[in-house]
């Protein structure tokens, strides 16, 4: 680095510009373990790829100036800080799939014809529980839409019995396209384009 980059670091803008770089870094990197849970390997390993990059030039930035308090307090801000932001960039993205298991002892059928009107696939089957019989409904929806399923369980039976689970593998069943929405951190939905809906 010249002489003037080694003065910006050196001076308290030096603490902010650390605290950024790690945003960014450990935001990738938590993307990235995020998307290798999913088997996503191209996007993981394109997100490593950035995210240690940065890493090492924010790190050997930071241990020249292990003697500022200032330094150090942005290193380690801004790792707390890009833990959060890349947990909540992927809850907003809400990228793939998740299977959602309905229990329920008196509105099993009104939840899954409501599901299959909103165009997600559905199975549906008698089991027998504690207190009775109940009715099972196995949908498999994109994350992004949890929110809707959820609203549309809650209006046929609030005290249904859910699990959502993220899918290993995906094999055969219906699917529709649709939308694919971005959840807003303001609450207002956005869209980027096309996507599918899988069911079973």
């Amino acid at each position: 680095m010249d002489a003037d980059t080694i003065s910006v670091f050196a001076s308290p803008y030096g603490a902010l510009l650390i605290f950024c770089l790690r945003i960014v870094d450990v935001s990738c990197d938590t993307m990235r373990v995020l998307f290798t849970v999913r088997g996503k390997r191209v996007i993981a390993g394109l997100l490593g790829f950035f995210q240690a990059l940065i890493w090492i030039f924010a790190v050997g930035t930071a241990i020249k100036y292990l003697n500022s308090w200032m330094h150090v307090l942005g290193y380690a801000a801004g790792y707390a800080t890009g833990t959060m932001v890349g947990i909540t960039i992927e809850q907003a993205v809400a990228y793939g799939v998740s299977t959602v298991r309905i229990i329920s002892r008196n509105g099993g059928v009104e939840i899954a014809e409501a599901l299959r009107d909103c165009g997600y696939g559905v199975t549906e089957f008698g089991g027998y529980g504690r207190e009775g019989p109940v009715e099972i409904v196995n949908s498999v929806v994109h994350r992004n839409d949890l929110d809707e399923v959820m609203r549309i369980i809650d209006k046929w039976d609030k005290d249904a019995f859910v699990t959502v689970e993220d899918p290993k593998i995906l094999r055969g069943g219906s699917f529709a396209t649709r939308e694919w929405k971005i959840v807003s951190p303001f609450g207002r939905p956005g869209s980027v384009g096309g996507g599918t809906r899988q069911g079973l």
